[in-house]
């Protein structure tokens, strides 16, 4: 059988799993990525771990990569990056695993990679036409049509984060330009937003009320024909996946707990779920732009199925029966059953898509 190396280099770890040709990870290490050292560091750090991973196993015939930044996979090269990883932008990535380990390389941007391991072995199993959506510090996604990945002429397709949103309007966005999705809707936005509201709710008379209209505020009815995640493979049973209690069912408001208990999204999360008003106003206002930017990619992509991933995909009910709110105002009526559910692999899914990429350049 068949063996090969994914690995997935993040900003803060290098992961490296021996995968073989049925998409059965066998074995997976993982370091800090020496990202403040410079490009040679994480590519001595990555070709370690491959020779890890591989040690005592058999031939390995071809390894794949999955990066952050924007990688272009038929020159090999990192085309732009944030300063996540010092001076990343520009690196031949494929040519210098390819030097340390002399074997054939094959790279693309980590999210595709994510897509690429969720369509083989995860909660896109068995569909040719998948969206798939990464929430967390940023937005990205990642386009898989007739089985392959959509990169475009520049390799910069599925920067979903970047698209304009209503509920962004005039706020800037880490890309440099305003109004842009991820500046309401990811991870940081919206702590960001709770610990704003939060502080100004303390200096304000006790029991004055949440603005109305606030994106997400409690009472709004579950439209008709919201997307779910019946029959879908890795879906049944995941969060928000069925019996989701909307923002409409909160129990009595809590006091407003003001920012000095959130230290992360998931203190947010949790006073959401206890009732208290902003955290479920900021929670699902960023949950609702986030599914009203899905839904319009689904009008444009038509997709077979919808996967979410990302850390903040793990901020429970509230945040999923809102964000299926916001796709189903969009969507188009065909387009309305098609299911819409959380990734199933994890952090997993970025190695086995890196090891699918490698099957293809293993001859």
């Amino acid at each position: 059988m068949t063996l090969v190396v994914g690995v997935d280099i993040g900003g803060t770890k290098t992961s490296a799993g021996l995968v073989d040709s049925s998409g059965t990870l066998l074995a997976v290490r993982t370091l800090p990525t020496p990202a403040a050292q410079g490009p040679a560091a994480v590519l001595d750090t990555a070709a370690g771990l491959v020779g890890e991973v591989a040690s005592g196993a058999g031939e390995v015939t071809a390894v794949g990569v999955g990066s952050a930044g924007v990688v272009d996979p038929r020159r090999g090269v990192i085309v732009s990056a944030t300063d996540a990883i010092t001076g990343w932008a520009g690196t031949d990535l494929r040519g210098e695993v390819s030097r340390r380990l002399g074997l054939p390389v094959a790279v693309d941007n980590d999210v595709h990679a994510h897509a690429l391991g969720e369509q083989w072995r995860g909660a896109a199993a068995g569909y040719a036409d998948v969206l798939l959506v990464a929430v967390g510090t940023g937005i990205g996604a990642s386009v898989v049509l007739g089985g392959r990945v959509l990169r475009g002429a520049h390799s910069v397709a599925g920067h979903a984060g970047h698209v304009p949103a209503v509920a962004a309007a005039g706020r800037p966005c880490p890309c440099g330009g305003y109004g842009h999705v991820e500046a309401v809707a990811s991870g940081p936005a919206m702590l960001a937003e709770y610990r704003g509201r939060a502080a100004a709710a303390a200096t304000e008379p006790s029991g004055a009320p949440e603005p109305a209209g606030v994106p997400g505020s409690a009472g709004a009815p579950e439209p008709a024909g919201v997307p779910g995640s019946a029959g879908v493979p890795g879906l049944a049973g995941a969060p928000g996946s069925s019996g989701v209690t909307g923002p409409a069912a909160v129990s009595e408001p809590a006091a407003v707990s003001g920012s000095a208990r959130v230290t992360g999204l998931a203190d947010v999360a949790r006073l959401a779920a206890e009732g208290d008003r902003i955290a479920v106003s900021v929670l699902t206002g960023g949950a609702a732009a986030l599914g009203s930017t899905i839904g319009g990619l689904m009008n444009v992509i038509d997709p077979e199925v919808v996967v979410v991933g990302g850390g903040v995909a793990a901020c429970g009910e509230l945040w999923w029966q809102a964000l299926r709110e916001g796709i189903a105002a969009e969507v188009l009526p065909a387009l309305r059953e098609v299911p819409v559910g959380p990734a199933a692999l994890g952090g997993d899914a970025a190695l086995l898509g890196a090891a699918r990429m490698a099957l293809e350049v293993a001859g």
